[in-house]
């Protein structure tokens, strides 16, 4: 065997890497990324974190010990504009701050969102805060989200459910069903926007049709964390 010579790229400083923390159960938000991010000069580099395989709140509370863990897995040559957090709901039950402060225990990131942190900062950018959620979860799980999202300035008094704990099935609700509830949801005239919660529902191409028949703005979580996340990365 010969050893051969060889050289080293330089990294483009221009293309700050971003960091993405997946639930183990989580079979949408990587596809959906990468066509929110079809564009992208910036690598996403994805860690994923165990999880339940049901949404209730002690599954969802579970997965804060195993943050750090997690975002250690993350490459460490560069440090990171930021890092998303996806999972919606347990945002809400552990906190944004506690979110954050748990991934920086082992990843250097200066910013850390999730979907809850990220549909808040883009309900302000469109100037929106009556919002219709529709969510797949059971209550337990829905209470404090809505509470979450009001203590950000967004409130939901107009909201709907699959009530599906089970994320194998959470994943295959179909297109169609989710169109026809968020227009159900968001026909109300009191709502000026709709928001469809959880990383593993599919909304990509749910939500232009949603957008068109209802002409109000429709957000998810997926859609809101790619925006977040390219908007901080930017910064």
């Amino acid at each position: 065997m010969s050893y051969l010579p060889y050289t080293l790229d330089e990294d483009d400083p221009a293309a700050s890497p971003m960091g993405l923390i997946v639930l183990q159960t989580d079979e949408t938000i990587e596809p959906e990324f990468n066509a929110y991010f079809a564009d992208r000069r910036c690598p996403i580099y994805v860690s994923r974190i165990p999880s339940g395989t049901e949404v209730t709140t002690d599954t969802l509370t579970e997965m804060e010990k195993a943050l750090p863990a997690a975002a250690d897995l993350l490459p460490k040559i560069r440090p990171y504009k930021v890092v998303g957090y996806g999972c919606t709901s347990a945002s809400s039950v552990i906190g944004s701050t506690q979110v954050e402060r748990m991934v920086q225990k082992t990843c250097q990131a200066a910013v850390v969102t999730n979907p809850l942190r990220a549909a808040s900062a883009c309900a302000a950018h469109l100037g929106v805060s009556k919002f219709a959620l529709l969510s797949p979860y059971i209550e337990e799980v829905n209470e404090p989200l809505r509470r979450a999202f009001a203590e950000n300035g967004v409130s939901m008094d107009v909201f709907g459910s699959f009530g599906e704990a089970e994320e194998s099935k959470v994943v295959r609700i179909s297109k169609s069903s989710i169109v026809e509830a968020a227009l159900k949801l968001g026909a109300d005239p009191l709502v000026e926007a709709v928001f469809i919660s959880c990383t593993n529902i599919r909304t990509f191409d749910a939500i232009p049709e949603i957008k068109k028949r209802l002409n109000k703005p429709v957000l998810s979580s997926n859609q809101s964390l790619a925006w977040h996340m390219r908007k901080l990365n930017l910064t």
